[in-house]
């Protein structure tokens, strides 16, 4: 059974960060070698009689599928209001994984075979050229244990949102008394009731908002305290364009036969 959400959509998100927001520093960062991959694309069905939703237009505190980097930043680094960055690695870097096999090999070509001088070749070449980009940006609400993750495609697709999760602490409970049990149900009741509130009645089971059957459209799902709002299609093609071009710009020697 899914259930529900509070959400505050005017007054987003956040408290200046400990970083300068166009600051740069490999040791303030989190740097991965691949995005966010641990959803598929499963079949979805429409509900009899239901129509297709512009899921593409929903907002979660404000963040949308599509939004750029920059702004999703601004929005929560440069105005004070309920979310703020987390104290660590809120910005998390990442460099596609076709990319960073392309670096190690220009690197190793120029002599360079030490593990820490070559992590560091290879990230000094992703940054200035512009490969290395920012995949995800985490942000939390402490007074009420709320959290949000954004996902983002890279520089090949413009650095956008591809994904944003929600999550709250509805299903947690201190205890298993009767007490604590019926605290909780009444916590979930008012994060579902909100969820209808905001996001209307789901299109596709009983916690589904899909703009389409297609599952690499636009989709919403609601689960016990947590929305996750994707473009699957969105990161797709974002992963398929970087392969391409890592494949394009590989470095090879110049063999002349």
């Amino acid at each position: 059974m899914m259930r529900y959400l509070f959400f505050l959509i005017c007054l987003m998100c956040v408290v200046p960060h400990a970083h300068a927001v166009d600051s740069f520093s490999f040791e303030d960062f989190a740097i991965t070698d691949g995005g966010d991959g641990d959803i598929g694309a499963s079949p979805v069905k429409m509900n009899m009689d239901a129509g297709s939703i512009n899921v593409a237009g929903f907002d979660i505190a404000g963040v949308m599928l599509g939004m750029p980097f920059e702004d999703v930043q601004t929005l929560f680094f440069k105005t004070k209001g309920l979310y703020a960055p987390r104290e660590k690695n809120s910005i998390v870097y990442t460099l596609h994984k076709d990319w960073k096999y392309n670096l190690d090999y220009e690197c190793r070509q120029s002599g360079i075979i030490i593990p820490s001088e070559l992590e560091n070749c290879i990230n000094s070449l992703a940054r200035n050229r512009g490969l290395l980009y920012a995949s995800e940006l985490h942000l939390v609400r402490e007074t009420t244990g709320e959290e949000i993750v954004v996902y983002f495609t890279s520089n090949a697709t413009d650095n956008v949102v591809w994904r944003v999760v929600y999550t709250n602490d509805v299903n947690e409970v201190p205890g298993a008394a009767e007490k604590f049990e019926h605290q909780r149900d009444k916590k979930i009741l008012a994060f579902w009731q909100s969820v209808l509130d905001k996001f209307g009645a789901p299109n596709s089971g009983t916690d589904k908002w899909v703009t389409t059957n297609n599952a690499y459209d636009p989709m919403m799902t609601a689960y016990y305290g947590s929305l996750d709002l994707v473009d699957m299609g969105r990161n797709a093609t974002d992963a398929a364009k970087n392969v391409q071009q890592a494949r394009e710009n590989f470095s090879a020697k110049p063999y002349a036969f």
